[in-house]
């Protein structure tokens, strides 16, 4: 284990240096793309003999990390935890309905209109993929990842309440469609549907467990911060925090997702306002800063590196566009549509339906949920079709997103 997490530090270091010196992208989007090149070049040099055995090193090392695993159990409570870390709790109580109907709501029926589609769609491309199969793939790429969204947005140069509603969104949405892809698998397995009054139990649990243990794991770290003042100490609170938080829910069957963005919402908020000095309160934020940006870069290095476990075919890639327009168009039914038709519930600027659309984008988590299905046929279809997304995600909107603000948003306004 000490040594996989070597190599993936070392690796990732050298392609943060190499994105800083020469493509000067994003960290993470620099990242992944050069990861992204690499693979592929060792699929083209593996076609053509010229690999001497790389391709097989890179498999056997990449099949050694069970990504899903070290995402949903290892990053992924740290990275919620640091990004609700510094969302202001005050602006989110002002958007709690519209982020609240976007994550839950929007969820729901991006679920239902993507699974459907593909099941239509995808016969015409020569892939049979089952109803329910679709609706798993409908499940793990409906919620939009606070992982990718957070890191990319703070480039975008939105305005701060329309940025609060994507980050809001994406931090919640995330524990909606994994209870959902959990009812779905376990279906899948069971070969049952389960009861309204099950799913609404199972939901409540999972979602209302989660957010509730957040509260008192937030409410007694707060006071634990308050009650010494050094920083060393301070900061190793929040850290175990994270980790055990997050270890005894997955052991309650609650969300830890859910838990985490709870409990930093309450230490980035009430915590950093009366239960810091100014000087724990420095010291505290840079280090989860620097945590944030290490793992973030890891994760996406992660994802570029995956590719190379995956065997697209022509179908395969005709279907990933078709799953890509169908998840844009989605997103405009279920967000950009109601955001138009609502505004004056949502409240928002013009222009921003637009944002919210090209500005939901895929990561990590899609790609964890996708990996950790069942071995099967439809399983390498699914994940095929999640990669296609998670990459144009992040890839083109996660780099044109700061285009789309400013075409949206900026000029209109600069123009009036």
């Amino acid at each position: 284990m000490l040594d996989v997490a070597a190599v993936c530090l070392t690796f990732t270091a050298l392609l943060a240096y190499l994105n800083h010196r020469l493509t000067k992208l994003p960290t993470t989007i620099g990242v992944m793309v050069i990861a992204l090149a690499l693979s592929l070049g060792m699929v083209g040099l593996d076609a053509l003999g010229l690999d001497h055995g790389l391709r097989e090193y890179e498999e056997s090392f990449i099949r050694s990390i069970d990504f899903s695993d070290v995402l949903m159990q290892g990053m992924l409570s740290f990275l919620l935890f640091a990004g609700a870390l510094h969302v202001d709790l005050s602006a989110l109580k002002k958007y709690r309905w519209q982020i609240a109907s976007l994550a839950l709501v929007g969820t729901i029926a991006s679920t239902a209109v993507v699974g459907v589609a593909m099941w239509l769609a995808l016969p015409f491309v020569g892939i049979d993929l089952s109803l329910l199969h679709c609706l798993v793939f409908g499940a793990l790429i409906a919620p939009t990842d606070p992982i990718a969204v957070m890191g990319i947005l703070k480039s975008a140069g939105a305005p701060k309440r329309l940025e609060l509603v994507i980050a809001g969104e994406s931090l919640f949405n995330d524990g909606v469609g994994v209870v959902i892809f959990a009812i779905l698998v376990g279906i899948l397995a069971s070969g049952e549907v389960p009861t309204t009054g099950a799913v609404t139990t199972l939901l409540l649990r999972e979602a209302g467990g989660g957010i509730l243990f957040g509260l008192v794991l937030g409410y007694g770290v707060f006071h634990m911060l308050k009650s010494i003042d050094q920083y060393q100490v301070e900061v190793l609170v929040t850290l175990a925090a994270v980790m055990g938080g997050y270890a005894l829910a997955s052991h309650l069957h609650i969300s830890g997702p859910l838990a985490m963005v709870v409990c930093g919402l309450m230490i980035g908020n009430g915590g950093r306002a009366l239960a810091m000095s100014d000087n724990t309160r420095r010291h505290l934020d840079v280090f989860w800063e620097l945590l944030d940006e290490i793992l973030n870069s890891v994760l996406f290095v992660l994802i570029g590196l995956e590719v190379i476990l995956i065997t697209f075919s022509p179908a395969l890639l005709v279907g990933g566009a078709l799953a890509i327009a169908i998840t844009l168009a989605t997103r405009w039914l279920t967000v950009g549509l109601p955001v138009i038709a609502l505004k004056n519930l949502f409240r928002l600027p013009h222009g921003a339906s637009h944002v919210l659309v090209w500005g939901g984008l895929r990561g990590g988590i899609s790609v964890a949920l996708a990996l950790s299905l069942p071995n099967s046929a439809s399983r390498e279809v699914v994940l095929a079709l999640t990669y296609c997304v998670v990459v144009f995600s992040i890839m083109v909107q996660g780099m044109t997103i700061g285009q789309v603000v400013r075409a949206a948003i900026m000029e209109p306004r600069a123009a009036s």
